[in-house]
């Protein structure tokens, strides 16, 4: 049997016993090499394996313990280097970009509303929030410092907000700089993603969007994970809180996740949108797949998502009709309480009989 060690290859006979080695040129970026092929592939024989160090020092490929440990340490370093430079590939930095991105949107928006509010003490009737408010904040400061010329001069002159002091002014124009720096940096991040998107998963960006194709991506955890995925997984990411509900308390199962920021299904009626999800799902998971394993755009994986989406809608023109509640009379008389058609009711039965007796014992 031959068996293959990071220092070369062995020939084992039945009993176990290693009758020759063809050792591997002592180069450790071969070795590591070897070594690496040897991790990504799956062994059973090597849990029978024999003492690699014995069968190096009996074969000549070391002469000494202390050669195998620095020689065997030297080897996996430069492994462990190369298996981390295969990990960074051109979908892990996208799935960073889109963290970073998200990351910067959940500290600027509370940046941005403490700025906002911190503000409103001075002037309070400017009508500004966010980036544009940063930006406003940034360049004048002090209400007092507006141009006659400016939109809210007359506002800024007529404010009842309290009077601002040299040491908040410029404190407060210095969180709005930075928080225009975190706007500026989100800019340049997102026109990242749709450069780079282009160029790793071509067809999922001509799908569904630049943004929308990345945090996919992201949500998967990487675009060969989100090529595994069905249609129907990917129809409902983003809403694992709505399915898990709908399989523990039997709640309406969502119709899409993610998805539904597309203009597709976000501007589309609300009885087209589960069909459109559907159809735009399908196509989402075979452009990935395409993406993973062929990299070139197709462009008739678009064509044919229009022609079908438009399908959809003239199929659709119109709301569906609801079915009324409650059911209708038998023909064989009204209904009584008891819900049988044509029957009486028991009860009323028992009184009209009392009502009888009572009326002979008169």
């Amino acid at each position: 049997m031959e068996f293959t060690a990071w220092f070369g290859k062995l020939n084992i006979n039945e009993e176990g016993e290693v009758e020759d080695c063809q050792a591997f040129e002592k180069d450790p970026e071969k070795l590591a090499e070897v070594l690496v092929s040897l991790q990504e592939t799956s062994r059973d024989e090597a849990v029978n394996a024999p003492d690699l160090r014995q069968v190096a020092l009996d074969f000549g490929f070391v002469e000494l313990d202390k050669d195998y440990d620095i020689m065997l340490r030297d080897v996996c370093i430069r492994a462990a280097k190369m298996q981390i430079s295969k990990s960074d590939t051109d979908d892990t930095r996208i799935i960073q970009a889109v963290e970073a991105m998200d990351d910067i949107d959940r500290n600027v928006n509370e940046l941005s509303e403490r700025l906002m509010v911190w503000y409103g003490r001075y002037f309070p009737e400017l009508p500004l929030k966010g980036e544009s408010l940063a930006n406003f904040v940034a360049q004048y400061g002090s209400r007092e410092s507006l141009p006659e010329d400016h939109k809210f001069f007359e506002k800024a002159a007529n404010s009842m907000g309290s009077d601002i002091s040299f040491a908040d002014e410029e404190l407060l124009r210095h969180l709005a700089s930075n928080i225009c720096s975190l706007y500026d940096t989100r800019s340049h991040i997102e026109a990242y993603i749709v450069t780079n998107m282009g160029s790793v998963a071509p067809n999922l960006s001509n799908i569904a969007g630049a943004p929308l194709g990345a945090r996919l991506i992201s949500m998967a955890g990487s675009l060969e994970k989100l090529a595994a995925f069905p249609s129907s997984t990917i129809q409902v990411i983003g809403a694992s809180r709505a399915l898990f509900k709908h399989l523990r308390d039997r709640a309406p199962s969502p119709k899409h996740g993610i998805i539904f920021n597309n203009i597709i299904i976000k501007n589309a009626p609300w009885w087209q949108r589960g069909k459109l999800a559907r159809a735009f799902a399908a196509k989402i998971s075979l452009a990935a797949r395409m993406d993973c394993y062929s990299g070139e755009l197709d462009p008739s994986i678009k064509e044919n998502l229009d022609k079908k989406l438009e399908m959809i809608r003239k199929a659709n023109p119109s709301a569906p009709k609801k079915e009324k509640k409650g059911g209708k009379s038998g023909k064989g008389g009204r209904s009584g309480r008891s819900g049988k058609p044509g029957g009486s009711n028991k009860k009323d039965g028992n009184r009209r009989s009392n009502n009888k007796k009572k009326g002979g014992k008169q």
